[in-house]
C-alpha cells in the first residue's frame, strides 16, 4: 500500500505545464513576439468562433440532390456526447455561413444573428454548445487569445486607488495599446501580419484591431503618457499582457441576458452602472475608475453575448442593441461611446417574432437582424437518435425499453411536423418514409425535393421532443407491475396527453394527432408481424431445401420437361402449385411468370458462366419470397394461434422457445417483450389477419 498521502496522490494527477501555459503573462515585448509568430492570436470574435466550428472538422454529403456539409462541432463526438444537435444540417449550415461571412467582415458581424423556431427544436442548445465550445476552445493552443493589465510601482498607484494591478475591465485585445494613428501602420511594417504561404495553402492574415481603449485603461493610458511626457515606449513598461480564458461562470468573454419583467428591467444589466462606493476616493461619477464595467456586453467583450427569449427585451434596451450590433459600440453612463468586439446572438419563438413584425417600432431592430429558422427534425433515423441519446434501448436503471418502443414515440413525433402531401397517391407516413431516404416505386430524388419545396412550414409546427421525453419518463416511472416499456405502453401515454397538452389550442388539431397515431399503430403491426414472419423462417436449411425444390420445377417448367419425384421415384409435371405460391408473395403476376422464370434461369446460367454457384441470399426479391412461403407453410406447424388459449403442448412450446430465441438473437428482444410479441402476432393470426389468410 502506497505511503503517499491521498492529497499527494490527487495533486500528481495535474498537469503543471499546462497549467503554466493557461497562465501565461509576459511584457508587451513577449506579445509582440507571439504576434509576430502567429498574428492570428489577435482574430476577433466572430473569426476565432467561425474557426472553432471548423477545427471540429467537416462531413460533406449528398441528400436528394443536394449536397450538404454537416459540421462535426454540432456532433456527439465533438463534445463527448454530452449535447448534440441531429437532423439539423441545413440550418446550422445557414448559421455557419453568417459567421463565416462575419469573419470575412461582409457586413453580418454587425447584425444580431436570431435563432427562431418552435418551442423545444434546439435552439438554446445550439447557444450553448457555441458558448461551452468557445470556453474549451479558448483552452487549445490554436484558440488562445491575450489581453492586458496595468502594473503600477508604489509612486504611481494613486492612479488606481492604491492597487498594484488593475486589469483591463473589458479584456480587450493588448494591440489596441498601439494608438490608432498609427496602428495600422505598426501592424504592416513590424511584420505582425501574417503573407500566407500559396504552397502551403496558408491563407494571408492581417489583425483588425479598431476603435479605442476602454474607458478606465484610456484613463490610466492618458495620465502615464503625460507623466512620461508622451513617450509610449515608458508607458508600455506599466503593461503586462495575460493568457485570457474564456468562462461563463467567470463572466470572462460570455454574457447572458434573460429579460424580466417589466418594473425590473433595468439598462445598467447591459452597459454597466456607477460604483458609488469608489465615488468618495476618485471624488467623481465621471471618473471611469469609479464605474463598473461589469454588464453584459462588457464581459462579453471578445466573446459571445446570448439574449435568452431576446424579443421580450424592454424598449429601454434596444438602443443599446442597435449601437453595439451596427456601430459595435455601447454607451455606458455619462461615458463615450465604448468599442466592443462580439458576436451577439439571440433566440425566440414564433408567436414572439410574429409580434416584432407587427410592431413599427422594432423596424430598426429587423433590418439588423439575421433570422435563422430552426426546424423541428422532419427525418425519422435523426428523431430517434434523440431519444437512444437519454433512454439506452436496452436498459434504463432496471427497466428494459423493448424494440420499437423508442421508433414509434419518434415516429409519431415526425409525422405531427410534416404537412399533408398534395399528390394523391401519397400518404403521410409514405411521406416519412421517403424523407428518411427509403425508395418508393414512382418517386424519385427529384419527388422529394419537390415534395419539401411545395410544404413551406414543416418542422415549424407539430409536437416538440421535450413532449416525447417527458411521456418516455413517465412509463419509466410508472408502477404497473411491469418490468419492460413497450410501443403500446408508450402510445397509450402519448395519447392520454395530448388531451391536456397545453400548447394544443385546436380540437382539429387534437383530432389530427390522435389520427396519426393510429396510423403510427398500424405501422407498428406491420414491422413485429414482418419481424415474427422472418424469425420464424429463419431455418436457413428449410429455406435452402424449398429454394432447390422450386429451381428443379422451374428449370423442368422452362424445358418442358419432368421432374423425379424425390419420394415416389416417378416423373410428374412441374408443380405450378409451388411455383405460384412462392411467385405470388412477391406480386408476380399470372402473366408475367413465365418471365420471371426465364429470368431465373439465365441468371443462375450466367452465374455457371462464371464458374459461380447460385446462392438465393443474393436474389433479395426470391429470398422474401422463399421466406414468406416457408412461414405460410410453418405457422400452422408451430400453432403460434395456442399461446392465446391456456393450454400450448409440449412440442408446440418447443417450437414457440426456438423463435422466441431467435426474436432475443437477431432483434434485440429479451424474453419478457419476445412473449408479449408473439402473443401479440398471435392474436393477430387468430383474427385471420395475416397476408394471405
Amino acid at each position: 500500500m502506497s505511503t503517499q498521502s491521498l492529497v499527494t496522490q490527487i495533486a500528481a494527477l495535474q498537469d503543471y505545464q499546462r497549467y503554466e501555459d493557461l497562465h501565461w503573462s509576459g511584457s508587451f515585448e513577449e506579445y509582440l513576439g507571439m504576434v509576430r509568430h502567429n498574428p492570428r492570436i489577435t482574430r476577433t470574435s466572430h473569426e476565432r468562433l467561425y474557426d472553432m466550428v471548423l477545427a471540429a472538422g467537416v462531413e460533406n454529403y449528398v441528400d436528394n440532390k443536394k449536397k450538404i456539409t454537416r459540421y462535426k462541432f454540432f456532433s456527439d463526438e465533438s463534445h463527448g456526447g454530452r449535447d448534440a444537435i441531429y437532423g439539423l444540417d441545413i440550418p446550422l449550415m445557414r448559421l455557419v455561413n453568417v459567421l463565416k461571412a462575419a469573419a470575412m467582415r461582409y457586413g453580418t458581424e454587425k447584425r444580431i444573428i436570431l435563432l427562431h423556431g418552435p418551442v423545444g427544436s434546439s435552439k438554446s442548445t445550439i447557444v450553448r454548445l457555441l458558448k461551452k465550445g468557445f470556453e474549451e476552445y479558448s483552452r487549445t493552443p490554436e484558440g488562445a487569445l491575450y489581453t492586458y493589465e496595468w502594473a503600477l510601482p508604489e509612486e504611481l498607484r494613486y492612479l488606481t486607488a492604491g492597487e498594484e494591478i488593475f486589469r483591463s475591465p473589458m479584456n480587450e485585445e493588448p494591440l489596441k495599446l498601439i494608438p490608432p494613428e498609427w496602428r495600422d501602420q505598426a501592424i504592416r511594417e513590424f511584420g505582425l501580419c501574417d503573407p500566407g504561404d500559396p504552397e502551403t495553402g496558408r491563407k494571408p492574415f492581417t489583425p483588425y484591431v479598431t476603435g479605442q481603449l476602454n474607458p478606465a485603461c484610456r484613463f490610466i493610458f492618458r495620465e502615464l503618457l503625460a507623466i512620461y511626457r508622451g513617450d509610449w515606449a515608458k508607458v508600455i513598461q506599466h503593461v503586462r499582457v495575460r493568457r485570457m480564458l474564456i468562462s461563463e461562470e467567470d463572466r470572462v468573454g460570455i454574457g447572458t441576458f434573460q429579460p424580466k419583467d417589466e418594473k425590473n428591467q433595468d439598462a445598467t444589466e447591459l452597459t454597466g452602472d456607477i460604483n458609488y462606493r469608489r465615488i468618495a476616493e476618485y471624488g467623481s461619477d465621471t471618473d471611469p475608475r469609479a464605474f463598473n464595467f461589469d454588464g453584459e456586453f462588457n464581459v462579453a467583450n471578445r466573446g459571445v453575448i446570448e439574449f435568452v427569449e431576446i424579443l421580450k427585451l424592454d424598449v429601454a434596451f434596444l438602443y443599446d442593441l442597435l449601437g453595439a450590433t451596427q456601430e459595435r459600440k455601447i454607451k455606458p453612463k455619462k461615458f463615450a461611446q465604448t468599442d466592443i468586439d462580439e458576436v451577439i446572438i439571440g433566440h425566440t419563438n414564433e408567436a414572439e417574432y410574429e409580434r416584432l413584425l407587427e410592431n413599427k417600432f422594432m423596424e430598426a431592430l429587423r433590418d439588423r437582424t439575421v433570422k435563422i429558422d430552426i426546424p423541428y427534425i422532419t427525418k425519422l433515423q435523426e428523431e430517434i437518435r434523440i431519444y437512444v441519446k437519454d433512454y439506452n434501448p436496452k436498459k434504463v436503471r432496471g427497466r428494459f425499453i423493448a424494440p420499437h418502443t423508442l421508433e414509434v414515440a419518434a415516429m409519431w413525433a415526425v409525422l405531427t411536423r410534416l404537412e399533408e402531401p398534395k399528390k394523391q397517391n401519397l400518404s403521410v407516413l409514405q411521406k416519412l418514409k421517403l424523407y428518411d431516404g427509403k425508395t418508393m416505386p414512382g418517386f424519385t430524388q427529384d419527388s422529394v425535393k419537390e415534395l419539401r419545396k411545395e410544404a413551406k412550414r414543416e418542422g415549424m409546427d407539430g409536437i416538440s421532443p421535450r413532449y416525447v421525453q417527458d411521456k418516455i419518463a413517465n412509463c419509466l416511472v410508472s408502477d404497473r407491475g411491469q418490468a419492460n416499456i413497450n410501443p403500446f405502453l408508450l402510445m397509450n401515454e402519448l395519447e392520454s396527453g395530448v388531451r391536456n397538452h397545453s400548447l394544443i389550442t385546436s380540437e382539429d388539431q387534437r383530432k389530427r394527432f390522435r389520427e396519426l397515431l393510429a396510423v403510427v399503430k398500424q405501422e407498428y403491426e406491420d414491422i413485429v408481424k414482418n419481424e415474427v414472419q422472418r424469425a420464424i423462417s429463419a431455418d436457413e436449411d428449410a429455406i435452402a431445401r424449398l429454394c432447390a425444390n422450386y429451381i428443379d420445377n422451374v428449370k423442368a417448367y422452362t424445358q418442358r420437361e419432368k421432374v423425379k419425384n424425390q419420394y415416389t421415384g416417378q416423373d410428374e409435371e412441374p408443380d405450378e402449385r409451388l411455383m405460384r405460391s412462392i411467385e405470388t408473395k412477391i406480386d408476380i403476376a399470372e402473366s408475367r411468370k413465365d418471365d420471371f422464370r426465364r429470368e431465373i434461369m439465365h441468371y443462375i446460367g450466367a452465374l455457371a458462366v462464371e464458374g459461380k454457384q447460385f446462392d438465393f441470399r443474393t436474389n433479395e426479391r426470391l429470398y422474401k419470397a422463399l421466406e414468406l412461403k416457408l412461414f405460410e407453410d410453418q405457422k400452422d406447424s408451430i400453432k403460434l394461434t395456442s399461446l392465446v388459449s391456456s393450454v400450448v403442448d409440449k412440442e408446440s412450446q418447443e417450437k414457440i422457445d426456438v423463435v422466441k430465441q431467435r426474436l432475443i438473437r437477431d432483434y434485440g428482444y429479451d424474453e419478457a417483450s419476445a412473449s408479449d410479441v408473439l402473443t401479440y402476432v398471435a392474436s393477430i393470426f387468430a383474427r385471420g389477419e395475416m397476408k394471405g389468410d
